[in-house]
């Protein structure tokens, strides 16, 4: 029985499925923190430096920097997939973002320390308190640095589905439908009952009130104007300055139903309107 061997399509194919997949972003994490320790290691003492007469591989204080970066690295995916579901599903903010950051730095504080005592009873040292603190301030700024560079792309492509690609399921009695925030002008209540306005100009009456709305779209996207309307930022058209600081809206599209033709915002909304706006 004979074997044709893979055509260069074959292997070219499975190469760019193992590029584009999680299994190759580990792998460059790998490669760079084994680089990484390696240069650490062997800066850190003059023993260490190749070509010296009395160098020594630095193999405790490698396979440390091994495993203090296995688990940097652990606690920094873990802390990233539960900000992710819990926070940036729904939007990602500046103040997010920083608690995401200082979250993991806590981690890695609380982690650091015991970690190098246990790994200074292993290889028979003793624990200095200056080095170890000297230690902790520079693994505290070195991860600040790399887990920022690792998820940034992350991060951003977490953002641009938060304000374009993000869907809303509109729930009206036995009917559901899926709706993406560009395509929703707004959502209003009239006679008790709450439509979501799309740019088209139909409507779809909708299960949720006003405050269940509020609480699950994007605020960065929409804004409460007002008890009975929530607006999309790109639905606003003209605003104008009226009476006692107040504002008026007029929408984009043509809307059928006069309630919403215009919409006022009263001088106590109206900074945080236009910081919104803006």
């Amino acid at each position: 029985m004979c074997t044709t061997p893979p055509t260069k399509n074959t292997v070219k194919t499975a190469l760019q499925s193992f590029i584009s997949s999680a299994a190759w972003r580990w792998f460059q994490k790998a490669i760079v923190l084994t680089i990484f320790s390696l240069v650490v290691n062997h800066l850190a003492k003059r023993a260490s430096f190749p070509g010296s007469e009395s160098y020594r591989f630095p193999i405790e204080g490698f396979l440390s920097s091994i495993i203090l970066c296995i688990l940097i690295g652990i606690i920094a995916h873990f802390n990233f997939k539960f900000y992710k579901k819990k926070y940036f599903s729904k939007k990602v903010e500046i103040i997010t973002i920083v608690r995401l950051m200082a979250s993991n730095i806590g981690y890695i504080t609380l982690m650091y320390i015991p970690v190098n005592i246990i790994a200074d009873i292993v290889w028979g040292g003793q624990t200095v308190f200056y080095y170890l603190l000297i230690g902790l301030l520079l693994t505290i700024l070195l991860s600040f640095i790399l887990i920022g560079l690792w998820y940034a792309q992350d991060i951003y492509n977490l953002y641009k589905i938060s304000i374009k690609d993000a869907e809303i399921t509109i729930e009206s009695g036995a009917k559901i439908t899926k709706l993406t925030y560009e395509n929703i002008l707004c959502f209003y209540s009239e006679n008790k009952i709450v439509y979501t306005v799309q740019k088209d100009g139909t409507t779809i009456t909708t299960d949720f009130t006003l405050n269940e709305l509020e609480g699950k779209v994007n605020d960065q996207l929409f804004f409460r104007a007002n008890r009975k309307i929530i607006i999309h930022q790109d639905a606003v058209d003209q605003i104008e300055k009226i009476e006692n600081g107040k504002l008026r809206i007029q929408l984009k599209a043509s809307i059928e139903n006069n309630a919403i033709a215009e919409i006022y915002i009263s001088r106590y909304k109206r900074k945080a309107f236009m910081k919104w706006f803006q």
